[in-house]
């Protein structure tokens, strides 16, 4: 079998020493897509590997490092910028927490490298909102959701402020109150998140714990849109691999964690595929304890189906994961809404697209 498997290279990254040109010729397009080329070079540079790989290869692989490491720098110099914009508050008497990409990299998380990060998030007291907003605006981020349907669809129903962006530099910043939309099922309660976060030396802000951490992904990929499945599996292995590591209790807290925060379900989702998928190793008791947080039987079979469909694909605008891809679109709105919103806000979204090509 050629060694142009994606989700079999991410598992075992040593692979890649034994890939073909032939074989990079499809693999490359496929990791191009996901959005995980820079990874190759981390795990090649990191066993020492860069130059054992085809020369008509290696520049590839640099170009994607050079972009994943300015993503980085432009990281870190937005919340720099984030951070000088709160001196203006005489004293800063609320936790202004990172979120997912930028978090990995201002706490020098090794999912960071490699990565691919199109913005920052941040996390305030839903109080503090407004404060927060206003130092903002003041600084130069303007809101990028105008429209009076738009501001309330945010500020109504939304975990977050509408997408900000900096008028001069163009980075976009989202400033979330919570995890997930105040109208979705599940709904894991901010403050028990902040009180157990962790502050990041040198800096005004915080981090979600390594548990936490862990259960954000897993909620942002299975409640949330699972819009690009391997490459949220990918962030989720490797902050089990790591954490498992470096924090010993992780396996024995994160299943009573995901308990009292309500976040079971998407955490047996992330322990299934990334166990199936990348090879993940999660202990057996951890698996046994989520037994019952897992769908009913056919549910589960067409997760299943669908997940496998849409990660082991090349080629994702082939009918079937297509297909897969729309019906877990669909399920994202399904658990984020309760029917009667999500048809009227399917319906207002429908009208705009019908709007243009009528007038």
């Amino acid at each position: 079998m050629p060694l142009c498997n994606l989700p079999e290279i991410l598992a075992n990254p040593k692979l890649l020493q034994e890939v073909s040109l032939c074989d990079w010729d499809r693999l490359l397009p496929w990791a191009r897509r996901v959005g995980i080329v820079a990874k190759f070079y981390t795990y090649l540079e990191q066993q020492g590997q860069i130059d054992g790989i085809p020369l008509q290869v290696q520049p590839h692989l640099e170009a994607a490092s050079i972009i994943a490491t300015e993503h980085e720098r432009r990281i870190r110099w937005e919340c720099n910028r984030i951070q000088r914009a709160l001196f203006d508050l005489s004293e800063l008497d609320f936790p202004v927490i990172l979120l997912k990409g930028a978090a990995y990299v201002m706490a020098s998380l090794p999912c960071a490298h490699g990565r691919l990060v199109s913005d920052v998030d941040i996390m305030v007291p839903k109080s503090n909102l407004t404060t927060l907003e206003q130092i903002l605006q003041k600084h130069g981020w303007e809101s990028v959701k105008n429209s009076d349907y738009d501001q309330h669809y945010y500020r109504q129903w939304m975990h977050e402020l509408p997408p900000l962006r900096h008028r001069l530099r163009g980075t976009l910043l989202d400033v979330h109150h919570a995890i997930l939309p105040e109208t979705s099922r599940l709904k894991p309660d901010p403050t028990l998140l902040t009180a157990a976060s962790r502050p990041l030396p040198n800096t005004p802000f915080r981090v979600f714990c390594p548990a936490d951490m862990v259960l954000h992904s897993a909620a942002h990929a299975f409640q949330e849109e699972l819009g690009n499945p391997l490459r949220d599996l990918l962030d989720l292995h490797e902050l089990l691999t790591y954490f498992s590591t470096h924090e010993p209790d992780l396996w024995e807290i994160l299943p009573q964690r995901a308990q009292q925060l309500h976040l079971s379900r998407p955490l047996f989702y992330a322990l299934r595929y990334t166990r199936h998928i990348l090879d993940t190793p999660v202990p057996e008791s951890v698996i046994e304890a989520l037994k019952m947080a897992g769908p009913s039987w056919p549910i589960l079979r067409i997760m299943d189906r669908l997940i496998e469909q849409v990660a082991f694909t090349e080629h994702p605008r082939h009918a079937g994961p297509a297909t897969a891809r729309w019906l877990l679109y669909i399920r994202s709105h399904w658990l984020r809404m309760p029917p009667s919103l999500l048809a009227r806000h399917l319906g207002y979204k429908a009208y705009l697209r019908w709007r243009p090509a009528s007038s």
